[in-house]
């Protein structure tokens, strides 16, 4: 691996570092622009990690978006961060299919940050997170491929001197029929990238009803990689002369670092020296990370920890109920009808509150990068969900230009939105590469450092009271949630006159995003917020995972309470909601709610939206006399719009639910004396292999929209299991995760 650095050889925009951060925002990323004239062989901060985006000698860049070789292999630029999810080979399979080329000879690259920007964001965005990674992109990658496959067949038609409407191409072979003649992408490509790019207005895209690359269960292009060994993570590199950092930050979020006594590590094997990160970080510096982390267990510290060294999960239970009861300081999202008059005058009144607790992203890469500081250049190795937040980072952290940093982007070992907007470990280790300069320094958080420092899904309880009629009808509904808001840490601008909508998402009004499924004649939601210091932001799913279980429990609660079946209770006020409706039952059908269970065995079911997409599920279950619940098969309906590849569609649901039972079963972060308590595995604990049910997926997709994949299913896997369970014993469970309340894995 080439480890030098060099200038870039392409002149960058003249823009300051403050003005790229507001002024990236109002860029379209939607827009095409087609880049034709760099040449990014030459620079040798393109071969400083792999899958960089670069153009090798005798390659061919015809757009920004693909290379051509002259064996006629693409290499497909992405811009998006892989996490795991597959987006990679989601957004390859869209540009082949619009490409035209052989899927066999396919190969991607990640184009750099610092490239895009130099090139005026040819790229676009590079945020991967809230499952936007296809649906966002979609159009401008496929127009891009298209001009692409444009450009190539013009240039043999231009050399055959033929129109262009006589050619056909398949598989990156271009022909003319009424002469026979053939030729290929790689012999074009010079000739294609001297051409003026079409209109990508102008251009019609594919009907997906007939795509024949795209829509279709494509081998992930990283499975090899990934199975062999050879793909290289963030915590893989390994420079000459590389310094290994250990970090630890004061236990109880807010407080500052006093003092530490360097000379007590001094003399140990390997140590390099100990550096004050910033006023509330000290690092450890060693030729590895174990003698770095050995070191820093050692290393007397001193920390003032605060105001909040008293805070714990009681206080913040406390108020957080608070915020359940209070008549002032809330505000309602929504207000159709009178709620609160309808449920005081209906016949039977049904009220339940429910919570659940921080969590953890537990990547199973702890946060990370390596970065070198040179008084010149900055260049950082970053597994980031946003490419472009972390050049930002850099580049404010270092205090050098944007043009004067680089980012290479890595695979990340697990994101969650833990590596989004977040960028505290990039900035980490800027701070200690600046006291090393020339040095490049790897920075890895021990998993103790990880679970104690997250940015974590918000704590948060809801309080649910409908009014049911004579006849079982829902007349009413008021739903309070309160909890921390996301924004308040990680996007305060958001916040419009202390109303955070992002809390409440999932029962909007409005539909294309997280709209609530349901028609309530009287319906009253509102948001109390109750912000703690504890830092939180996006968790997989972010609110729609705690929302969804509020909402369908408490229907499920509802239904009994009107002697109703669950299904038909949900039915009957989903009338206006027909996609809504349309994945219920098809997840009803998926698993035969009609048809009895064997002795023993409980159902519930669950829908919701988030992401775009509709969800629904139906869990199968037993409960044994000493609370072991056994969870034997699930079913999702998924209607994504569109899907560009059926089974990491299907892998992606079967990790929600992995994803969800750890959570609704075991996971909780708890607070202690200001601090942080579940540090490890070992009280931190995630679903078995063997824990994991049969999954059954049916995808709906209408074709009408582009909708997430990651995410929306997550919100469902608990509320249906919780809805079985409640099936089984009669009993509700309002409060997570199950193992507090007495409930066990079979």
């Amino acid at each position: 691996m080439k480890t030098t650095s060099s200038e870039s050889s392409v002149s960058a925009v003249n823009a300051s570092r403050r003005h790229f951060i507001v002024g990236s925002a109002s860029i379209a990323s939607g827009g095409l622009a087609l880049g034709l004239s760099a040449s990014w062989s030459d620079r040798a901060d393109a071969q400083a990690a792999p899958n960089v985006a670069s153009v090798a000698a005798g390659d061919t860049e015809v757009t920004a978006w693909v290379v051509v070789k002259p064996d006629d292999s693409c290499v497909i630029r992405i811009a998006r961060s892989e996490m795991g999810q597959g987006t990679r080979t989601g957004l390859a399979q869209l540009v082949t299919e619009e490409l035209e080329c052989d899927w066999a000879k396919v190969s991607t690259e990640y184009p750099s940050p610092g490239q895009s920007f130099a090139r005026k964001r040819v790229w676009g965005e590079m945020s991967t997170g809230g499952s936007r990674g296809i649906r966002i992109s979609e159009d401008y990658v496929r127009r891009g491929a298209a001009a692409t496959r444009i450009m190539l067949v013009q240039a043999a038609a231009d050399g055959w001197k033929v129109p262009a409407s006589e050619l056909s191409v398949s598989k990156g072979i271009i022909t003319h029929t009424a002469s026979g003649r053939t030729t290929s992408y790689g012999k074009v490509a010079m000739a294609a990238s001297k051409l003026t790019p079409p209109d990508p207005k102008s251009i019609t895209l594919k009907n997906p009803r007939d795509w024949k690359v795209a829509g279709k269960a494509m081998r992930r292009i990283d499975t090899k990689s990934k199975l062999n060994g050879s793909l290289i993570y963030a915590a893989d590199l390994h420079f000459p002369g590389m310094l290994c950092a250990a970090i630890k930050a004061c236990p109880v979020h807010g407080g500052k670092l006093v003092s530490f006594d360097g000379a007590k590590t001094a003399g140990m094997r390997g140590v390099k020296g100990a550096v004050r990160v910033n006023e509330g970080t000290v690092a450890v510096l060693a030729d590895t990370w174990w003698r770095a982390k050995t070191a820093l267990e050692k290393l007397p510290v001193v920390w003032d920890e605060g105001e909040y060294a008293k805070a714990s999960s009681a206080t913040i239970a406390a108020s957080l109920r608070a915020g359940l009861e209070e008549t002032g300081g809330q505000y309602a999202g929504r207000v159709e009808g009178d709620a609160l008059k309808a449920i005081a005058g209906a016949a039977k009144k049904v009220e339940a509150t429910y919570s659940t607790p921080f969590l953890a992203h537990a990547c199973m890469e702890p946060m990370g990068c390596t970065v070198r500081y040179t008084p010149e250049r900055a260049e950082a190795w970053v597994p980031t969900q946003n490419g472009e937040a972390s050049h930002t980072a850099l580049s404010e952290s270092s205090g050098l230009p944007l043009d004067k940093c680089e980012i290479y982007k890595m695979d990340l070992g697990g994101g969650f939105g833990r590596r989004g907007g977040q960028q505290d470990y990039v900035q980490q280790a800027t701070a200690i590469a600046k006291q090393f300069p020339g040095t490049h320094i790897k920075l890895l958080w021990s998993r103790e450092e990880d679970q104690g420092h997250d940015f974590y899904r918000p704590i948060s309880m809801a309080k649910m009271t409908a009014g049911l009629d004579d006849k079982g009808d829902l007349v009413g509904m008021q739903i309070r949630i309160s909890g921390q808001s996301i924004n308040a840490w990680v996007n305060p601008l958001a916040i419009k006159e202390g109303k955070d909508e992002r809390q409440v998402q999932g029962f909007w009004a409005q539909p294309h995003d997280a709209q609530w499924g349901y028609t309530v004649p009287n319906l009253r939601i509102e948001y109390a917020m109750r912000n703690t210091h504890v830092p939180v932001g996006p968790w997989r799913g972010v609110n729609t995972n705690q929302n969804g279980v509020y909402s369908e429990c408490f229907m499920d609660e509802c239904a009994k309470a009107a002697g109703k079946d669950p299904l038909e209770f949900r039915r009957a006020i989903m009338k206006n909601h027909p996609k809504h409706l349309a994945v219920l039952n098809a997840a009803a059908e998926k698993f035969d709610w009609n048809k009895p269970l064997a002795p023993g065995r409980h159902k519930g079911i669950a829908q919701f939206m988030g992401y775009a997409s509709y969800s629904a599920a139906a869990a199968e279950v037993s409960v044994s006399p000493k609370g072991e619940i056994k969870v034997h098969r699930m079913a999702f309906a998924l209607n994504s719009g569109h899907v560009v590849n059926p089974d990491q569609v299907a892998a992606q649901i079967e990790g929600s639910v992995a994803f969800a039972l750890s959570a609704m079963f075991y996971s909780e972060v708890t607070v202690e004396n200001g601090r942080m308590k579940e540090l490890n595995f070992d009280t931190y604990r995630l679903l078995k292999l063997a824990e994991m049910p049969k999954v059954e997926t049916v995808l709906v997709p209408t074709f009408d929209f582009w909708g997430g994949v990651g995410e929306p299913t997550i919100c469902v896997v608990g509320p249906a299991v919780l809805n079985a369970v409640f099936a089984a014993t009669g009993k509700p469970i309002r409060n997570l995760p199950l193992k507090n309340e007495g409930y066990t894995f079979a």
